[in-house]
């Protein structure tokens, strides 16, 4: 603990992390992933992939939590690790899934005239964008795990760029996916006339998941520019309401209406007549 102490020493953290928020954020998204890897295997959505790890490594992150506030206040570089690394790029994997529902519903519904993007580039551009956030994040999480002061200011910033850059594409992808809806709206396909695919209701999931997405980026956006000694960053309430129990609604929200119902005798859906254009074949 000495060595933490030291002017240009990197405290972990700026209270005693909390044992019962951890435990209980690690059943809660231990609990939605394992609903996902079923839910996931029986209706072969593998698209949700990316949704699936990320709910795990969420877990994993609290994980971590647990065992730094059984260490208070001698913490370890490992625990430390685990928990700042994962809980700040397990989100970009949710934005990654949400991107591919993006492209299939326009697939499903033949609607391609009506998105600002061709839907062959729809999924590569936003899922690409969402790739290189993920490896910003990454990159400063790992200079963040370095005791030196100055080396942990770089590591905000970087993370700080990846988080913009995540907003930047996460924001973009809302005007098209509103502007697509507005669209096909006013001008139908056939297909999007459907009984059996209830492709408004998964826009609408869509939104509101998104909107999650975006607000605890935003939180994480004035966190890093606030600096480690910030005022978000100094209280923990901040992690488990702007963080925490919102990507774990968002993954509840998706356990609850799976993005399966859209795919033609898979989910819990009814099964859609074969001239409806399937949600799996993008």
């Amino acid at each position: 603990m000495s060595e933490q102490n030291t002017p240009e020493a990197f405290v972990f953290y700026q209270y005693d992390p909390s044992l019962a928020a951890a435990v209980i954020f690690t059943f809660l998204f231990f609990g939605t992933s394992t609903l996902h890897v079923y839910q996931l295997s029986r209706t072969r959505t593998w698209y949700f992939t990316a949704l699936v790890l990320g709910g795990i490594m969420e877990a994993i992150g609290y994980v971590g939590r647990i065992l730094s506030s059984r260490q208070s206040p001698n913490w370890t570089l490992g625990p430390f690790i685990i928990q700042a690394m994962l809980l700040l790029i397990a989100p970009a994997l949710f934005a990654a899934s949400i991107y591919m529902i993006l492209g299939r519903i326009v697939l499903a519904l033949d609607g391609e005239k009506h998105c600002l993007i061709k839907r062959k580039w729809l999924t590569k551009i936003f899922v690409a964008g969402d790739v290189v956030s993920f490896l910003v994040l990454s990159g400063g999480s790992g200079l963040q795990t370095n005791k030196d002061i100055k080396v942990v200011q770089t590591g905000e910033r970087v993370i700080l760029a990846g988080l913009l850059i995540q907003v930047v594409f996460f924001g973009v992808f809302m005007l098209v996916a509103l502007l697509f809806h507005q669209r096909i709206l006013r001008d139908p396909t056939h297909a999007s006339m459907s009984p059996n695919l209830p492709w408004q209701k998964h826009l609408h999931v869509l939104y509101i998941v998104s909107a999650l997405i975006m607000i605890r980026s935003v939180v994480r956006v004035v966190e890093y520019i606030q600096g480690f000694e910030g005022y978000i960053l100094s209280h923990e309430a901040f992690l488990y309401i702007f963080d925490g129990l919102l990507m774990f609604i968002a993954l509840a929200i998706f356990n609850w209406i799976h993005p399966s119902e859209l795919i033609p005798g898979k989910g819990r859906g009814r099964k859609v007549p074969s001239r409806d254009v399937s949600m799996n074949n993008l």
